[in-house]
């Protein structure tokens, strides 16, 4: 049986990423310490932190390294989960909240850590706002600040009033909060970087390689189309694109799609204009708008969620709307790659960790906050598997919910929550 060559989207990511090699699909049957199933950010991350404890990591990716999520998204880098810890204090304890919040801020740091050590080439740059689009959403923002800073994060600064527009040239907001710690970078050259690290250290790549069945012991065998991996322990990290291999979880999940544009070059005068300090943006909407400049200086504005993966008739038809409203000063500006990603929502918006037997572990449904929070899982399952479960429990202890009446059910119902949510947005209530 010969497996599909399937590459990467267009994306202006995809237009502008490092060299890398085209890593040849499994032949055969092989074995390893830990076999690691989805080449994005948990598993690449998984599999580098787990190569340098010595183990004999193999990494099998459907497509390309990077292809979903971890090499589509806005690239921000934004600290916490979906849901704060106020949140989570409130549904599940104080001690829940507080080992969740001891990590919150960890993610970003691995990264930021990951790219000295390997030097790694991916237009890293610091800072990022969350916009107030209205009073409410302000002082949200103002109690938002005293959460973080109650759980240690002190690298913040309120922006009051007009003083925002010392980074933002719109006119659409309040007031806003800088998180200096925060930051954006180009995210397909990130996982590019640490694949390429992982090799270094003699893991091992295939791509173009779907896991077709998993047969669980001790040890576990991972049928693809032209192989077998026989590995003592698996990580399943595929996420929005697991396709079967996790059916305990597929109705406790739903796939949903948030859509990116990238513009043509911005002249110095442009950019400076609406990013005048280079910073990426998000508001503080339900449905969020998030942008910022590339290393090129090109607009990347992304927006919107679709319920269940679908795309929209035209991705630019549904952004540039959002994006010429909050900077009419670029309306007709050209749109050179707009595409879209698909990343795995919860219901609690929580992310969910946890094992199958005592030797396969899963960290997936980040809910638009992945790419922290998945550097921070790849170094939990390393833990876990070295002996060390407090952290990685702290996760896994967290009770996940299916969906009422499953995924078909849930996509009607989400979008008709969304379109609540998108009114409140509307009326700034």
């Amino acid at each position: 049986m010969q497996t599909t060559d399937t590459p990467h989207v267009a994306s202006y990511y995809a237009a502008s990423a490092n060299p890398s090699p085209t890593r040849p699909a499994l032949q055969g049957e092989t074995r390893c310490d830990v076999c690691v199933v989805g080449a994005g950010f948990t598993g690449i991350s998984a599999a580098l932190h787990l190569a340098e404890q010595g183990q004999q990591v193999v990494v099998l990716e459907a497509a390309r390294v990077g292809f979903g999520a971890s090499g589509r998204n806005g690239g921000q880098l934004v600290n916490s989960y979906s849901r704060d810890m106020d949140v989570i204090e409130a549904r599940y304890g104080e001690q829940t909240a507080r080992a969740l919040g001891d990590m919150a801020f960890e993610g970003n740091w691995i990264i930021r850590e990951r790219i000295a050590r390997y030097d790694i080439a991916c237009d890293l740059k610091d800072g990022n706002l969350f916009a107030a689009c209205n009073a409410k959403q302000m002082k949200a923002l103002i109690e938002h600040k005293a959460l973080w800073e109650r759980y240690g994060h002190e690298r913040l600064e309120l922006l009051e009033g007009q003083a925002y527009r010392q980074d933002i040239g719109s006119e659409r907001y309040v007031g806003a909060l800088l998180d200096h710690s925060g930051g954006h970078l180009h995210p397909l050259n990130l996982v590019l970087g640490q694949a390429a690290a992982l090799e270094s250290l003699g893991g091992t790549i295939h791509e173009q390689t779907p896991v077709d069945r998993i047969e669980h012991g001790e040890p576990v065998r991972l049928h693809t189309p032209q192989g077998m991996v026989v590995a003592e322990r698996v990580v399943l990290a595929g996420n929005a694109y697991m396709k079967g291999l996790l059916p305990q979880m597929e109705g406790k999940s739903m796939p949903a799609s948030t859509q990116i544009v990238t513009t043509a070059p911005l002249d110095a005068v442009q950019a400076e204009a609406i990013l005048p300090s280079d910073r990426a943006v998000e508001d503080c909407n339900y449905l969020l708008d998030y942008y910022r400049l590339s290393a090129d200086r090109r607009l990347i504005y992304g927006g919107g969620v679709s319920y269940g993966g679908q795309d929209p008739a035209s991705i630019e038809g549904a952004i540039r709307p959002k994006l010429e409203t909050t900077f009419p000063q670029l309306k007709g500006v050209k749109v050179d790659y707009a595409w879209s990603g698909t990343f795995l929502l919860t219901l609690n918006r929580l992310p969910q960790f946890g094992r199958i037997n005592s030797n396969v572990y899963y960290a997936q449904g980040y809910s638009g906050h992945g790419v922290t929070c998945s550097h921070l899982a790849g170094r939990l399952i390393a833990e876990v598997m070295a002996g060390h479960s407090e952290r990685f429990d702290a996760f896994a202890g967290v009770p996940q919910l299916p969906f009422p009446g499953g995924r078909a059910l849930s996509v009607p119902l989400t979008t008709l929550g969304a379109w609540y949510y998108r009114m409140r947005d509307a009326l700034g209530v």
